[in-house]
């Protein structure tokens, strides 16, 4: 097959991808809101399978073979693909035919959501400090934190590898914290608490960037949408 025959419209193509109907899709690249491999697009245009289409800079994904799961991880549940000590991961727990990775890590005595996926352009983007994906937790610790530890908390932490970022704090009930933080560092948000006096008891992400499922229990995992992998796209731009 020559290249002109695995060619098609771009505005097809988008509407393949489940972005948008063919005549909105033309809309979009008369806006000049469509480029192919960095360039803007233009109506007539078409697109190979290598092609790279972003739409408002966030990727139209047309690999057929990228999975993308939701899991609450239980406590007690490694965030690995593989123990060397027989733990069980977050990969056991997903019946997937591909090989897919988690996003990040969730410290093994904690719970909630984690993304696993075979994506590694949304790994990369999820994961490096420099995108800061803002991520919301519960904790529970111990004692009541008073307006001064609250306020430590929201300006900034000294930690043993340096001071935390300003962070997104409030206090729903005595004891339980919501915090949401846009680094990675490891066990942060214990090692904050920690360092203000009050210890986490138990520490729950609720969400990632975009995405949330109150109902989605421990163990359970659910296949994301096609208009969730793309708000966690939208979400890593700048």
């Amino acid at each position: 097959m020559t290249a002109e025959e695995s060619s098609e419209r771009l505005q097809k193509a988008l509407a393949r991808s489940g972005v948008a109907s063919r005549r909105a899709g033309e809309e979009f690249i008369k806006a000049g809101r469509v480029t192919i491999n960095g360039q803007v697009a233009t109506l007539g245009d078409k697109v190979r399978p290598n092609d790279q289409i972003e739409l408002d800079s966030v990727p139209i994904l047309r690999d057929p073979d990228l999975v993308h799961y939701l899991l609450h991880k239980p406590r007690d549940v490694v965030s690995t693909a593989h123990d060397p000590q027989g733990r069980p991961t977050v990969v056991d727990l997903i019946h997937s035919e591909s090989r897919v990775f988690p996003v990040g890590r969730l410290d093994t005595d904690s719970e909630g959501l984690i993304v696993l996926t075979n994506d590694g352009n949304l790994t990369h983007r999820l994961t490096h400090p420099s995108f800061g994906i803002p991520k919301e937790y519960l904790a529970h610790v111990e004692g009541v934190p008073t307006r001064l530890a609250l306020r430590q908390l929201r300006e900034g932490v000294e930690l043993d590898d340096g001071l935390t970022a300003p962070a997104a704090v409030s206090m729903p009930q005595d004891g339980l914290l919501k915090l949401v933080i846009s680094e990675g560092r490891n066990r942060q948000v214990r090692r904050m608490c920690a360092a203000v006096g009050h210890p986490v008891v138990r520490l729950v992400r609720v969400r990632i960037g975009p995405i949330s499922d109150k109902a989605l229990a421990a163990g359970a995992w659910r296949i994301l949408s096609a208009e969730e992998v793309r708000s966690l796209y939208a979400a890593t731009i700048n």
